[in-house]
């Protein structure tokens, strides 16, 4: 049905945008965002780190909320939103998930802000806050590196999966003459890298050359795609990022009606991004989702008029968000589920040529629905 280095599926991701009225795909750094944030979006002094909310009160009556942090002071504002991750201490709190379901750990595909002996030692740890955080495990270890690279393909292709067995190699332009690249490998929660050596100075990058070698093959005798290896040789070993891949539905699995009533939300306390809807990185939608949470958010705290409504507005806005929320995580979980499994589907007649026919037919809605501006 195909040959190897065959375009399996090709899809228009600028159309739908100008459908939608919106313009091109604009790439923006997240520290960029950050900066423009802080020096333009705060009064100064306002931001402050290294000081994590541990815990909150609720003080009833519109009156808001305490939160105490990691420095053991105490914060009082009319609203906490709990943007801190998926290992989210504020969703610990607010759920009621028990010692151990909340904290510092690693995620996030494309690294975070831990450094490599970070990353290393909290790689276990970050297995056990999973189990009482009831997130799932995807099944993949993600490699991931931002490499000062102009593509050889970049006049034609944006972004591009290359597919092969137990694992698959993701591209997307990065904006400025550089491409973002995830390497998703399927294997146990925990591992991690050898430590650098005299004689292995660069663990990571000797293991993806491996992995996805173009000449000798991998370990199943794979040869792969030139363009994985193009990419993988222009990133610094210290540079390329390994996470295990934790996503979580919006909703947790509950028959309490008031949590179905305000998903994410309790009295003035809000769940917001990775906290809410941790999410594969398949469809590049973890950063616009929370993008796309931070301004509805902001709209609904708009209507509020006394402190006593902000409770109505968070759970408005949580309501509004989750479903679009678990439409989108259904998909990208679903993608990075179909990805890995592809080579064995395809041997399967009429299933696979029927998965490509429907990929090739939904993939124009899909983008039109993320691109679609009322969220």
């Amino acid at each position: 049905l195909y040959d190897r280095g065959d375009w399996l599926v090709r899809f228009d991701t600028i159309g739908p945008a100008l459908e939608a009225g919106l313009p091109a795909t604009v790439v923006v750094d997240r520290p960029v965002i950050q900066q423009i944030l802080v020096e333009h979006g705060f009064p100064a002094g306002t931001v402050r780190i290294k000081s994590r909310v541990e815990a909150f009160e609720d003080l009833g009556d519109g009156r808001g909320v305490v939160a105490t942090l990691s420095d053991g002071s105490k914060a009082y504002a009319d609203v906490l939103v709990g943007a801190d991750g998926v290992w989210s201490q504020v969703r610990k709190v607010m759920h009621g998930l028990g010692e151990g379901a909340g904290g510092f750990a690693a995620s996030g595909a494309a690294g975070g802000a831990l450094d490599e002996a970070e990353a290393r030692r909290l790689a276990q740890e970050t297995v056990r806050i999973a189990a009482r955080a009831d997130r799932r495990f995807s099944g993949f270890t993600c490699y991931a590196a931002l490499a000062p690279h102009r593509a050889s393909n970049i006049e034609d292709v944006s972004y591009q999966i290359l597919l092969g067995e137990k694992k698959y190699f993701v591209s997307t332009d990065g904006g400025g003459e550089r491409q973002q690249w995830f390497a998703l490998i399927r294997e146990p929660a925990g591992g991690v890298d050898p430590e650098p050596t005299d004689q292995d100075p660069h663990p990571k990058l000797t293991r993806l050359r491996r992995e996805f070698s173009c000449t000798e093959g991998d370990a199943d005798g794979n040869v792969w795609d030139p363009f994985a290896l193009e990419l993988i040789n222009a990133s610094d070993e210290a540079d390329i990022k390994r996470r295990d891949l934790y996503d979580g539905a919006p909703l947790l699995a509950t028959w309490d009606v008031r949590r179905w009533l305000a998903p994410w939300s309790k009295g003035p306390v809000a769940l917001c991004g990775d906290a809410a809807h941790p999410m594969m990185p398949n469809l590049g939608q973890g950063g616009c989702q929370s993008t796309e949470d931070g301004y509805r958010l902001a709209e609904e705290l708009a209507t509020v008029r006394h402190t006593g409504g902000t409770a109505s507005a968070l759970s408005r806005y949580s309501r509004v968000r989750v479903i679009r929320t678990a439409i989108v995580q259904g998909f990208a979980q679903l993608g990075s589920d179909l990805l890995v499994d592809f080579d064995l589907m395809m041997t399967i007649p009429v299933l696979g040529p029927f998965f490509l026919t429907m990929t090739q037919l939904s993939m124009p809605w899909v983008l039109r629905f993320l691109y679609t501006a009322k969220f």
